[in-house]
């Protein structure tokens, strides 16, 4: 198998107010990825709905992917103004719970 090179990853888990319209939550998932595609420091972006069976979800049903390419690229994202003004205009009022875990990807 061919090396691969280390990444870093910010996952996120969104667990939404019910009283979020599911078009509020189409206007945060394009906010998300138009924030990253925003950011030279953010390698990729990947996101996706919660489809699995085993009931294990406890309400998340979003789950993102931000990837850079080390924690520094992490570090310089967090505090980023985007994301701050990202996260103040379409997270806080929408989001009843989140999850969030880094790590240095192992290959």
């Amino acid at each position: 198998m061919g090396e691969i090179p280390n990444v870093y990853r910010h996952v996120v888990l969104f667990k939404f107010f019910d009283k979020t319209s599911d078009e509020t939550v189409h206007t945060i998932e394009n906010a998300f990825h138009t924030l990253c595609a925003e950011l030279p420091f953010v390698t990729d972006f990947e996101w996706g709905i919660n489809s699995s069976p085993e009931d294990l979800n406890e309400g998340f049903t979003h789950c993102f992917i931000v990837t850079f390419a080390d924690a520094k690229g992490r570090d310089m994202y967090l505090p980023h103004p985007l994301h701050q003004a990202f996260c103040r205009t379409y997270l806080d009022p929408n989001l009843e719970k989140v999850c969030v875990i880094d790590f240095s990807a192992n290959n």
